[in-house]
């Protein structure tokens, strides 16, 4: 198997605690349908520091408006003033530039990602700094809404404890889960783990916990991380795979989330690369995670370590690492299905660039230790799939992020609620 390092493609530990600010930075060309006071506020949030008078020329309005909309907003306790590091060519005498943040402490919000795995929780303040984190280990089997609601009640709890706040300082709550996510109307239509189907999670667990939720496909949060906390801030469009029990996408175009047009689009693993193929845990057939998610692995290690489908077995994870220890080894089976994997990989890596021409696939997930499925062979094959005269191909990185980083694209959903909240 080939090194970890290959052409096109990065190997990232990305930091998830802002140093600048967080959020998108809007471009110049950026036309948002937003109470003018929003977009101010956002414009702090994103720069961390800013002067009045940079503001103005972002939003382009006089800065009079800035000073009485900063106004406004600082009698509300929502943004302070603070000294600006001078300039190169500032006069070091009389009075430091003052400057413009984001008050943190106005409020904080949690987001929370469930999973058959783990359960993790990050708590931010305001500025989008993060105060606290939980994870907590998740059952494997599959749990009905009760038990579910228990699970993420508990996931709040230690994590709010551990930030030192209480609910009632929640401004907002936002929940990722894998499957299938109606985010507009708050409802999960399916997901793996759940017992019961198409349940109103957001209207329950509101009035469960008593603050305000807003829910979304796993998937889309790990784009909402890289938008508001990595190098998606400053990119107008990009997308984000994620690869781990199922195969998931999020895309960002105009610096906005994508979701289609009844709230059910950006669904990777399921579009079809063989008819009548192999069955996918969704019910269908011929699916993309079919061939490449942990589950389509494993089903294919039964074959190669010769392993029963029922009674006693190899433990799910171990039966992943023995068969990658194989194909490391030379083992051609094992080697077959990895290769198999990267290959569907890199034929729906291509479909995205086919469909969307993004100016950056991000590969993110806890199944990219296995180095297959960024190979130099895989992105060899996903580069002649997408090869145009005159243009180069589309850049691939992969960033290693950790669990929490589900939790923090559920916070940045949750920031943004809370700021719709408050500023309208």
């Amino acid at each position: 198997m080939p090194d970890r390092e290959t052409k096109n493609t990065s190997v990232r530990d990305l930091s998830l605690d802002p140093v600048s600010g967080c959020g998108p930075v809007a471009g110049p060309t950026e036309t948002l349908v937003r109470p003018l006071r929003r977009q101010l506020y956002e414009t702090i949030r994103a720069a961390g520091v800013i002067a009045r008078v940079d503001i103005a020329k972002q939003l382009s309005i006089s800065p009079a408006t800035v000073t009485t909309l900063s106004t406004e907003l600082i009698a509300a306790g929502l943004i302070s003033e603070t000294e600006l590091p001078r300039r190169d060519g500032d006069s070091a005498r009389g009075r430091p530039p003052v400057g413009l943040r984001i008050e943190g402490r106005a409020g904080a919000v949690i987001g929370i990602k469930i999973s058959d795995r783990v359960n993790t929780a990050v708590v931010l303040d305001m500025a989008g700094q993060r105060i606290g984190s939980a994870s907590l280990p998740a059952p494997p089997q599959r749990r009905s809404t009760q038990e579910i609601l228990d699970e993420i009640e508990t996931t709040v709890d230690v994590a709010l404890a551990n930030a030192g706040i209480e609910r009632s300082q929640l401004s907002s709550l936002a929940i990722g889960a894998p499957g299938m996510v109606d985010h507009k109307a708050g409802r999960v239509i399916w997901c793996p783990f759940m017992e019961e189907a198409d349940v109103a999670l957001r209207e329950i667990l509101a009035e469960r916990i008593n603050v305000p939720v807003t829910i979304d496909n796993d998937a889309n949060l790990l784009a909402l991380a890289e938008l508001w906390f990595g190098v998606g801030r400053e990119l107008d469009n990009f997308a984000v795979v994620s690869i781990e029990h199922g195969v998931g996408i999020g895309f960002v175009l105009n610096q906005t989330l994508q979701r289609g047009g009844m709230g059910h689009g950006m669904e990777l693993g399921h579009i079809n690369v063989q008819m009548d193929g192999a069955l996918c845990r969704c019910g269908k057939r011929g699916c993309l995670e079919a061939y490449v998610a942990d589950y389509a692995l494993v089903r294919e290690a039964h074959v190669v370590l010769n392993q029963p489908t029922t009674g006693e077995a190899i433990p799910y994870n171990d039966m992943l690492e023995t068969m990658f220890a194989r194909a490391k080894s030379g083992d051609a089976a094992a080697k077959a299905i990895f290769s198999r994997a990267g290959r569907y990989l890199a034929s729906g890596l291509a479909n995205i660039v086919t469909l969307f021409d993004p100016a950056l696939i991000l590969l993110s997930g806890d199944r990219l230790r296995y180095d297959y499925l960024y190979a130099e062979e895989v992105l060899t094959e996903f580069r002649e799939l997408t090869r145009k005269p005159g243009r180069p191909p589309t850049p691939v990185e992969v960033h290693a992020w950790g669990d929490l980083i589900w939790a923090q694209g559920a916070g940045a959903l949750a920031l943004d609620h809370a700021t719709e909240i408050l500023l309208g």
